[in-house]
């Protein structure tokens, strides 16, 4: 038996669900991994440091799976921005069939994608911005609560009621992000109207997620409190795994004066990425959402997923059609 449902019929999966984009960690061993699970593994086209390194990325994720694989592509404010269109051509030009969005003012490139055939699902925290992207025409919405890592928006809607408004709002389709991490959770998606789940947090915790074991062994052993809000007072708030720096962050910014300034060295990305390679929880600061208090072992990724569907499977026909079948001997 599996779940069949509007996602993986349009992406050619197995499984309704997704990896979603992760700094330093969406690599060729992560995407692969997931996608030769039976859900979509993706690539994180800003962790490779150049357009040529994501090309080489791409080819050698083609040589660890035959499965589809996509690549996320998320467009933030900077000094100096990447080079985005140099990155777009090379995920066209590289046959990529499907990509996931997120940030700021993705209509050029949104279109870019579109009119080369590649199917596009977009991330929102917020149901307007889901509304805008759907006008973009964009395929698939990511509706992503505030339980998520990295960047919730800044309304603190968590992702029970964006779902429940999208089902009423939205006239594509859409996947839920953001606190999925288990079958309950899928199942729960499911009768929110979603398509399917989108992961990152609890794929970081698995066998072939290429990030030091230790890192994985904290995620663990943490509970649902884990994590903290970051960077509120600029307005770019990020949810952020709870070690020393993150309270030290918290601290300084607890002052009515603080700027960005006051923060820069402990927030530097250099040393995130450091994280998961020493293995030192506290060296840096690094992404994690709520979803760490539901994660309890580091499978892998077809244990995972496999678990997940069949987890679902049950909720679904035992538990609610038990439910059903009982009102109707009333």
């Amino acid at each position: 038996m599996v779940l069949v449902t509007k996602l993986t019929k349009m992406l050619g999966i197995k499984h309704p669900i997704v990896q979603g984009g992760m700094q330093y960690v969406g690599t060729a061993e992560m995407a692969s991994a997931v996608s030769n699970a039976g859900a979509l593994g993706v690539l994180t086209a800003l962790t490779q440091p150049t357009p040529e390194a994501l090309r080489a990325e791409i080819r050698r994720c083609r040589t660890m799976t035959n499965n589809p694989f996509g690549v996320n592509l998320t467009f933030l404010p900077a000094i100096v921005p990447p080079p985005y269109e140099e990155y777009v051509k090379v995920i066209i030009d590289e046959g990529i069939k499907v990509v996931e969005t997120a940030g700021n003012n993705p209509g050029k490139y949104i279109k870019m994608f579109k009119d080369a055939g590649v199917i596009v699902i977009h991330k929102c925290t917020a149901i307007r911005h889901a509304l805008s992207a759907q006008k973009l025409g964009v395929d698939v919405l990511s509706i992503d609560g505030f339980e998520c890592a990295g960047h919730p928006g800044e309304d603190d809607i968590t992702g029970l009621i964006l779902l429940a408004k999208a089902a009423t709002t939205l006239q594509i389709p859409y996947i839920a992000s953001g606190g999925f991490g288990d079958g309950r959770g899928l199942a729960a998606a499911l009768a929110l109207g979603a398509e399917g789940v989108n992961m990152g947090t609890r794929f970081m915790c698995t066998a072939e997620a290429p990030i030091h074991h230790h890192i994985k062994e904290t995620i663990v052993a943490a509970d649902e409190r884990s994590t903290t809000l970051v960077f509120r007072p600029f307005r770019n708030t990020s949810r952020i795994f709870k070690n020393k720096i993150a309270k030290e962050v918290n601290n300084r910014e607890k002052n009515p004066k603080v700027v960005f300034e006051d923060v820069r060295e402990l927030v530097a990305g250099s040393r995130g990425r450091q994280v998961y390679v020493t293995g030192d929880p506290d060296f840096g600061v690094w992404t994690a959402g709520q979803v760490v208090g539901l994660i309890n072992d580091i499978p892998t990724c077809h244990e995972l997923v496999s678990r997940m569907v069949k987890d679902a499977q049950d909720i679904i026909t035992k538990r609610l059609g038990s439910m059903v079948a009982a009102d109707s001997k009333l």
